[in-house]
């Protein structure tokens, strides 16, 4: 993990927002009716420390400690790598979210579409009322040399400046970024946080609009999102994409433009935190109680972490989990809540 730089306050919103996170997945089967909360309570053995053990214990729909040493990617049912192949890291998490996968699975065997769809709220994604799109899980061990960092901000800009420099990467641009996210109130979220930075309509992204002028967002952030060029997620890479920024965005170099680049070159949507917890508006599916009744807080989910993307035959040791999501319109739960 790279050391992050210090400022003023956002020492304390971040270490709030990590307390909080850990409230939440501490005391998630306390939500739950006594019974269930019973079934998911951890029990007292060795913590998994192979991928080929947590395969048994989600078979068996057991709830056992996992070792933070197992990581877990949800990805595209037929890629060969983490992430799709142009992007330069993948979105990993660890032990936590492992843990948290396993008693959804010990508490909906039977739905087995809230075990998926409930792991991919959890993650942080989106669009998730219409998603039809094939996923598993990816449980793997780290290639010797590569780690996994903690993906905030201040984490983003170090790694950037170090290879195209800070006068594309400026350490005030992420000093505006951290400043505007921490001084989200307590009854706002990071979507909001995202709006305050490039303009864009809230509402509008929740409701799967695309980044542009006709829902609000601003200049540098779409000229920033122009010079970037294509997504990996279609024909471009992350390091073209960000070599692109670096030389075609004649604009500010600001809070909005660097958020613009970690959206269109490594997937960091308006759902990220930028603290390196997950996030979604979305039912916690471990707080029995609808989406529109839970506080933002209970909405933080594990920890995030970032890691050179890898194919799956560099890693030591994996297993694939296919993730069964039910039929998309048939998802209420993500709004009614869980239990």
């Amino acid at each position: 993990m790279r050391p992050q730089h210090p400022r003023s306050g956002r020492g304390r919103w971040l270490f709030t927002i990590l307390a909080t996170c850990a409230l939440v997945l501490a005391t998630a089967t306390t939500a739950l009716p006594q019974s269930r909360a019973a079934a998911a309570a951890p029990a007292r053995q060795d913590c998994i420390s192979t991928p080929a053990e947590y395969k048994a214990a989600w078979d068996a729909r057991q709830v056992r400690c996992v070792s933070p040493s197992l990581y877990v990617t949800a990805f595209s049912r037929g890629d060969s790598s983490l992430y799709p192949a142009g992007f330069w890291f993948a979105w990993a998490n660890s032990g936590g979210n492992l843990e948290s996968y396993l008693k959804l699975r010990n508490l909906y065997g039977n739905r087995p579409d809230k075990v998926g769809i409930g792991i991919l709220s959890f993650v942080g994604f989106p669009g998730l009322d219409t998603w039809n799109y094939p996923m598993d899980l990816q449980v793997y061990t780290l290639p010797a040399g590569v780690r996994a960092q903690v993906p905030t901000f201040g984490t983003w800009q170090q790694v950037l400046a170090a290879q195209y420099g800070t006068a594309a990467f400026p350490p005030a641009a992420e000093q505006q970024l951290a400043r505007i996210y921490a001084g989200i109130g307590p009854n706002q979220d990071v979507v909001g946080a995202f709006q305050t930075v490039t303009g864009c309509d809230r509402t509008a992204l929740l409701q799967g609009s695309d980044p542009t002028a006709a829902i609000g967002c601003n200049r540098d952030f779409l000229d920033a999102l122009a010079a970037a060029g294509p997504s990996p997620y279609s024909t471009g890479q992350s390091k073209t994409c960000f070599q692109n920024f670096t030389t075609g965005y004649k604009g500010p170099r600001n809070a909005a433009a660097l958020r613009a680049v970690l959206y269109q070159c490594q997937d960091a949507g308006f759902l990220n935190t930028g603290a390196g917890v997950g996030y979604n508006t979305y039912a916690n599916p471990f707080v029995c109680a609808p989406a529109d009744w839970q506080t933002v807080q209970q909405r933080y989910t594990g920890q995030e972490f970032i890691l050179t993307n890898t194919t799956f035959d560099a890693l030591p040791s994996h297993v694939d989990i296919p993730l069964d999501l039910g039929t998309p319109g048939n998802r209420d739960y993500l709004h009614s809540g869980y239990c």
